[in-house]
């Protein structure tokens, strides 16, 4: 065998070698290609769970809304019972005085 039939021999398998990978790739991608039924599914199924996703987003909003609404609330609830209890705090004390001014007008009598 001469260097002219040994690089045409060459030649030979390494084209059949790339038709038997091409043959090849080309029966895996017809036997695993998704059928049109498949595809609609798939798009059903995108749609869904978009749909589901944007419901998410706003549940997760209006929850955040509450809760500042309910934060807000809490807030000024504290800052009434903080007004009221001194308040409380400035009506016992006065409460004290008067007592403490009585028994002293009693006790002078």
């Amino acid at each position: 065998m001469n260097r002219s039939e040994f690089v045409a021999a060459t030649a030979i398998i390494l084209f059949a070698a790339f038709l038997l990978g091409w043959f090849a790739c080309w029966l895996v991608g017809r036997l695993t290609r998704p059928s049109q039924a498949e595809i609609g599914e798939l798009h059903k199924l995108a749609a869904a769970l978009q749909e589901a996703e944007s419901r998410r987003d706003a549940a997760e909003a209006l929850l955040a809304e509450r809760e500042a609404e309910a934060a807000g609330r809490l807030a000024g609830s504290e800052a009434e019972l903080r007004a009221t209890m001194e308040a409380l705090r400035d009506a016992r004390s006065e409460i004290e005085e008067l007592r403490d001014y009585i028994e002293r007008a009693l006790a002078r009598r």
